[in-house]
């Protein structure tokens, strides 16, 4: 029987300093500034699954919960009842397309009454504010808000991301590694970086080094659909 070591090192939770900035430097100095108590902005973000906006709303929401009551929501999950204004907080709401119709008149309504008790907003979803399926006062309102499309990393910005993520989890990939899994691998830094955190704790179990032949096992895992055998790579 093959005996399992358990990955005892935490994951860093998300921040704006361990987010890869790329070309959204000012996007990261708007957060930083809508996380002081008197910003009352309201920003909107957008972008491609597994290009960060859900780090960013958490990495805000923890940067202002120091200096003022913060509401995080998840639009999935999210009940009408959830959403209250903190007078002068901050209330993020994640994958706002996913509201059901009560979310989003309970959203719509702290539109109205945000300025008033002194609320900053900050949303994301995966489409521009003209394309989401919500209600059309609400999606009218949240294009009246500061947009930000959340640009996704080149692939150079990437293979540095996943070196220091390597390193940080003192693992030794080479740059050949690292093309390789660029090329075969997801598109997304979350699912590269998964991949990274799966050789990982297969080295330390195995007590071996990453290889190449180890990193096309494990890339058959996950890129193999659900219920089929492994694909060749």
């Amino acid at each position: 029987m093959t005996q399992l070591l358990l990955d005892l090192r935490p994951n860093q939770p998300p921040s704006l300093d361990n987010f890869i900035v790329g070309k959204n430097d000012e996007l990261l100095a708007r957060l930083r500034l809508l996380a002081e108590p008197g910003c009352f902005d309201a920003l909107y973000l957008w972008g491609a699954p597994g290009c960060g906006k859900s780090h960013l709303l958490g990495a805000a929401a923890s940067l202002a919960l120091r200096r003022r009551p913060v509401l995080l929501l998840d639009g999935c999950r999210a009940a009408s009842a959830d959403f209250h204004a903190p007078p002068g907080g901050l209330l993020v709401v994640d994958d706002v397309d996913a509201l059901d119709e009560a979310a989003q008149i309970a959203l719509f309504r702290i539109f109205n009454t945000a300025r008033l008790v002194g609320l900053g907003l900050l949303l994301a979803g995966r489409q521009p504010p003209a394309q989401l399926k919500l209600r059309e006062d609400l999606r009218t309102r949240i294009g009246q808000t500061l947009i930000y499309e959340v640009k996704t990393l080149a692939d150079e910005q990437k293979a540095d991301a996943l070196q220091r993520h390597a390193l940080e989890r003192g693992l030794k990939v080479d740059a050949g590694l690292v093309r390789y899994l660029l090329s075969h691998g997801r598109r997304d830094l979350p699912s590269l970086m998964a991949v990274l955190d799966h050789i990982d704790r297969v080295t330390l179990e195995r007590k071996q080094q990453a290889t190449l032949p180890l990193l096309k096992e494990v890339l058959q895992l996950q890129l193999a659909p659900a219920d089929h055998e492994p694909r060749p790579l």
